[in-house]
């Protein structure tokens, strides 16, 4: 996780320096732009220890009039769980499918703050489907598929036509799952305008 943190904040810097004039090219209907986003979940460490969690997740967002936005995209969460010395993963991979409202935008369209809802589906497994654990114990929860949604807010600022670097928070609701059906996710992206 460390390393994704590294190469998010060399991405950053390195797009300061090449930096384009602003030509308020940005948000128009039909604009489409790719993006991926990194972070931590249900607390905040970079510490591998009990309950330490982080996911990562790649999107395609479709803009619409007044600066609305639609978002496609998958996600990876993972969450460990200690037992005894050893760590038990509990990984969901997602597909979510929401609209995003921009409420409160600068006037150089550099700074745009949006909440979003987003319907979510998906697949939950626990120590990767392997029941019996190193000392012989069984794991009693069962891998299952997940339904919910999440509330998001974000932050986007652009340092170019084409970039966006993104500070997001959201609340998601998965139900299905056996072990915990709430994740507050905190993380950072950047997005490229693709055409």
């Amino acid at each position: 996780m460390y390393r994704i943190v590294l190469i998010i904040t060399l991405v950053f810097s390195l797009s300061l320096f090449c930096m384009e004039q602003a030509h308020a090219q940005r948000y128009l209907p039909g604009q489409k732009a790719i993006q991926v986003t990194g972070g931590f979940a249900d607390g905040f460490t970079l510490e591998k220890k009990d309950g330490q969690a982080f996911y990562g997740g790649i999107a395609l967002s479709a803009y619409t009039k007044n600066g609305n936005r639609w978002v496609f995209g998958a996600e990876y969460l993972q969450k460990n769980y200690e037992y005894k010395d050893k760590f038990i993963p509990l990984s969901q991979i997602t597909a979510e499918g929401g609209y995003y409202l921009n409420f409160l935008s600068d006037g150089s369209k550099t700074l745009f703050f949006s909440v979003g809802l987003s319907a979510v589906g998906g697949y939950e497994t626990i120590n990767w489907g392997k029941e019996l654990l190193f000392d012989g114990a069984t794991i009693t929860s069962e891998d299952n598929f997940l339904y919910g949604g999440a509330v998001s807010f974000e932050i986007e600022t652009f340092l170019s036509d084409r970039f966006a670097l993104l500070f997001n928070a959201r609340e998601r609701i998965l139900f299905g799952s056996e072990v915990n059906k709430f994740h507050t996710q905190v993380g950072i992206g950047i997005k490229i305008i693709i055409n």
